[in-house]
């Protein structure tokens, strides 16, 4: 068996650096899986942005809030309230300089 040669966390920093519609996509992901149900992977892929681009100590700044906290927030097991969630999208809508728009779409349905 092929020994892994990268991590997958630096892997993904490095193309988060490199490529802000990467960045960009992520944070769109992000959004979509709260919407959706999937909040520990959302949390996680936040924590991932946050860490890349931002980092939680100008989280902290721009939040009024512990950095400490802003990761346990972010979390598998964290439970981030709504007024932070929000404090913390806009933090990182900022930075990226992206606007988010929502829209919705039919589910599709199950053929029975």
């Amino acid at each position: 068996m092929a020994e892994i040669t990268r991590d997958y966390k630096e892997t993904v920093s490095n193309r988060l650096r490199q490529d802000p519609a990467f960045a960009a996509a992520l944070l769109d992901e992000a959004i979509s899986l709260f919407l959706n149900g999937e909040a520990v992977t959302a949390r996680l892929i936040l924590r991932d942005l946050v860490n890349t681009t931002v980092g939680f100590e100008k989280l902290a700044l721009e939040t009024d809030k512990p950095s400490k906290s802003l990761y346990r927030m972010l979390s598998a097991g964290g439970n981030p309230t709504m007024n932070n969630l929000t404090r913390i999208i806009s933090v990182l809508r900022r930075n990226l300089n992206i606007n988010i728009e929502v829209r919705s779409v039919p589910q599709h349905q199950q053929i029975t």
